[in-house]
Formats: structure tokens, C-alpha cells, sequence
């Protein structure tokens, strides 16, 4: 089995996919970690190292940072396996705040990062992201940020999360690296991302919301292409159905077909969708049964035919292309 990203300019031994902490550390709120917790967690991530996943993803919010703190605790117990793995996190988002906000203050990103670094127990991160876009952003002093945390060895490469590529090439003034990923929402559901390109100059794309040129930019500059939301929240691999649509009913269909055609998985499908792109999209998947966890790496043995992989895209689109 391949699960390489062949062309992962600065992780080449990443795999294929990527794991999502979202769902290790219990509830969303400060209730402490239990041992079922710990015990839920060690299974997920045995279970990914068994496929062949050696990418994990965090955030500093997911599960008010309990995610990291599980996942550090399990790191502090198999010391050896921080070298064979990649670590990336996520700041930006104050979940401290009555209402939410975004903070690209240079206080508040080295506190979270710190922060981040302490609950995983590590001295530095492979990847760290910009979660989301702070309109108050000041260029100047995200230079000082990059270059206070580059000088301490803290973060080996940046990236950034739900930006678009104007937002990018304007952020990336402050960087003297390039950013290396840009973790977005995408999936056989989530279709924008396509639907942008085929979609130009036709009255249909008036209602997609995606900016034209984001995944030519980033492949244009290496910028590794994550998704998230992948599994579109099991509808196609599982999910009850009796309050989804006509077209969700039917690419679940279809998608059943196609995983008996080529022999592999529902979850096999379902990814393999995202990664027939040409630019090698890394999906990133939260699910914490381990059963379902080798289930998504099927996909790594699948390519879609072209007739396949469009019969997926126009069947979830609900109506033909123009």
C-alpha cells in the first residue's frame, strides 16, 4: 500500500491522509479527561498506525484543548514515536471570548502556541496553522510573530486554514518561508471547489461560494491542499438518510455500486472522490473507530475512473453540468 503524498514538496513522507483530533479528549466543555478518554484516544491512534497514517492534526480549541492534552499524555507514554510522526496544530480562534472571535494579535498567537506545545508535550510542531482569517490582521506584525517563532524553533513550517488565495499571497509578505499547507472544507458534498471552475461564466455558479483560482494558486506554489469535513458526516458511508435529499439518496447509491465495483470500501469511495483530483488532495478524517479508520485508507488503492469520478460529482450536484 502507497500512502505517500508524492508530491509533498516539504513532508515527503507524509501520508496520504491525515488524521483529525477533534473527536479525542471527551466533551466540549471543562469537564477533565477520563480514562475512557485515554482509552478511546490510544485506540484511534493505534489504529492509524497500523494503516499507515502518520499525520495528525490538532487544534488548540478542539475539545477546549483536551484533544492535545490526551494525545500529549500518550506521546509522553511512547516517547520513541514523536520522531516517526507529524505533528500540526491550529490558533487563531478565542474560544475565551463571549462572543468568539478570531485574534492575530502577536500576544495571543505565541500564548496559544505555547500553549499547544505544553498539552502535546513537544518542544516544536512539524506544521502550524492560521485557523481562520482576522480581518484586524496587521502585516507587520505577523512578520514579527513568524520570525519570533521561527527564531525559537518552535514551528518547522506554516500554513494557514479556510483562506483564500488572496489572503494567502497577501500573508505570505510577512513569511520569508512559503506556506507549505492550507486546510480547507471540502468533500462529495461540499462542492464549491469544484463547481467554481465549471461553473465561470454561467448563471448557475452566481450561487458558489468559492474563490476563483484558490486550488490553482496553491498548486501553483506547493501549497499542500488538506480537507476537511471529507467524510461529508458519514452521509454517503453509513449515516440514516431519511432526512437527506433526493440527490444525497442516490449518490449513497451509487457510491454502494462503485465500492462493489472496485472492490474496496464505502469510506474507500467516498475519499477516492476527493483524491482523483489532480492536486493530490490530503483528506483529513475524524473518526475515532478503528474499523472505520481502515476503512477510509482503502482509498489510497483506489482511482476512479474518469466516468466514475464524474458520475460522483453530477449525481451529489443533483443535475447535470451545463
Amino acid at each position: 500500500m502507497t500512502t505517500t503524498l508524492p508530491i509533498h514538496t516539504y513532508l515527503p513522507n507524509a501520508s496520504a491522509i491525515a488524521y483529525g483530533c477533534m473527536g479525542l479528549g471527551g466533551s466540549w466543555d471543562n469537564s477533565p479527561i477520563s480514562a475512557e478518554d485515554i482509552k478511546l484516544a490510544e485506540g484511534a491512534i493505534e489504529a492509524c498506525l497500523e494503516a499507515e497514517i502518520n499525520f495528525f492534526d490538532h487544534a488548540d480549541i478542539y475539545t477546549f484543548g483536551k484533544a492535545e492534552e490526551v494525545f500529549g499524555r500518550i506521546l509522553h507514554g511512547r516517547p520513541d514515536l514523536r520522531e516517526k510522526i507529524y505533528l500540526q496544530s491550529k490558533g487563531a480562534i478565542r474560544l475565551d471570548q463571549n462572543p468568539p472571535y478570531y485574534d492575530f494579535s502577536k500576544e495571543w498567537l505565541l500564548t496559544t502556541l505555547d500553549n499547544t506545545l505544553s498539552r502535546l508535550q513537544v518542544d516544536y510542531l512539524d506544521v502550524w496553522l492560521l485557523h481562520r482569517p482576522d480581518p484586524l490582521m496587521d502585516l507587520e506584525e505577523m512578520a514579527d510573530i513568524f520570525s519570533t517563532i521561527k527564531e525559537a524553533g518552535k514551528v518547522k513550517h506554516f500554513g494557514i486554514s479556510n483562506m483564500n488565495r488572496h489572503q494567502i499571497a497577501y500573508l505570505q509578505q510577512a513569511l520569508d518561508t512559503p506556506f507549505i499547507v492550507n486546510q480547507i472544507e471540502l468533500s462529495l458534498s461540499r462542492l464549491d471547489w469544484l463547481l467554481e471552475g465549471v461553473m465561470f461564466d454561467h448563471p448557475e455558479g452566481e450561487a458558489v461560494n468559492f474563490t476563483s483560482g484558490t486550488l490553482e494558486y496553491c498548486r501553483e506554489h506547493h501549497i499542500q491542499i488538506q480537507s476537511w469535513g471529507s467524510m461529508a458526516n458519514g452521509i454517503f458511508s453509513g449515516k440514516p438518510l431519511q432526512q437527506e435529499s433526493h440527490a444525497v439518496q442516490e449518490t449513497t447509491k451509487l457510491v454502494a455500486e462503485l465500492a462493489e465495483k472496485y472492490e474496496t470500501t464505502l469510506e474507500g469511495i467516498v475519499l477516492a472522490f476527493i483524491m482523483r483530483h489532480p492536486a493530490k488532495i490530503q483528506p483529513v478524517i475524524g473518526t475515532t473507530n478503528p474499523k472505520r479508520i481502515n476503512n477510509c485508507m482503502a482509498a489510497t488503492s483506489v482511482t476512479l475512473s474518469r466516468q466514475d469520478w464524474y458520475r460522483l460529482l453530477i449525481s451529489s450536484y443533483g443535475k447535470n453540468l451545463p
